[in-house]
């Protein structure tokens, strides 16, 4: 178990669903050698007082934990099921085995019956399961909108919009992380204030059915006034250089590595 005496998030993927550089495209952005427009998908690690743990498991999440030398994780927060938040599930594999108990998923009740369904192999009783040792050890944990206690942190789970579908941001601490967002309700606004730092989705600059624009993310942070700003799930639309110098100060785009003491 790591035990630190602070918590820092890393930002393990900061990119679209389609990830940067997107399969067939030979843009400015998807060519560039700068590291920083290289977007994996979206994911994020917690190095806290009680262990690691994960904030969704993108498809990308073993190149992930390899490229940031992480060698453990203890549970998993899911934000909602959609594919490129939950396909590298199958990566947990290695740790329940290492650690001889089940992987705790942390989810609401929607996303654990959609995780189910896709991974329908890793939830077979034991009984029923031909190759016993190719199977993850997970166990899922319902979480509503209610604040909850793990590995010595509380997560406020934040209630936004993606779309038409509800799904989860997460407050922990000073720090709030909302990705996938088009709106958010009145509700929610108030467990947003007095941040710190806010990592919250701007796919592009034009409008989009399901994700906040760059616009409409900087309305939000005029609102809510955090200390800074990270955009995230971001597009091979945005540069990282010439998005970050029209943006205004504290406000950045977020990168694949990044790290923020929580």
């Amino acid at each position: 178990m790591l035990e630190s005496a602070k918590s820092v998030m890393t930002l393990l993927g900061t990119g679209t669903s389609m990830g940067v550089p997107m399969i067939g495209c030979r843009c400015p952005v998807c060519t560039s050698t700068n590291p920083r427009n290289q977007r994996t998908r979206t994911g994020v690690y917690i190095r806290s007082p009680g262990g690691p743990l994960l904030i969704d498991t993108s498809p990308e999440l073993r190149l992930q934990l390899v490229r940031e030398q992480i060698d453990m994780v203890h549970a998993v927060v899911y934000t909602h099921g959609h594919a490129d938040h939950i396909l590298g599930l199958d990566d947990l594999r290695i740790f329940g085995y290492k650690l001889k108990q089940s992987i705790p998923l942390y989810c609401e009740p929607a996303v654990e019956q959609h995780l189910r369904q896709t991974f329908a192999y890793a939830f077979t009783p034991p009984e029923e399961r031909l190759h016993q040792h190719s199977t993850p050890d997970l166990v899922f944990r319902s979480i509503g909108e209610d604040p909850f206690e793990l590995l010595g942190l509380t997560f406020t789970p934040l209630r936004l919009i993606h779309g038409q579908l509800p799904v989860l941001g997460y407050r922990i601490h000073d720090v709030a992380f909302c990705t996938d967002v088009s709106f958010i309700p009145e509700s929610t606004w108030p467990l947003l204030q007095g941040l710190k730092t806010l990592i919250i989705d701007a796919l592009w600059d034009d409008p989009h059915p399901t994700h906040f624009s760059v616009g409409q993310a900087l309305e939000v942070i005029e609102k809510l006034q955090p200390e800074r700003a990270y955009l995230t799930h971001c597009s091979h639309r945005l540069d990282y250089e010439k998005t970050n110098a029209r943006l205004p100060p504290g406000v950045e785009l977020a990168y694949d590595g990044l790290q923020i003491e929580l």
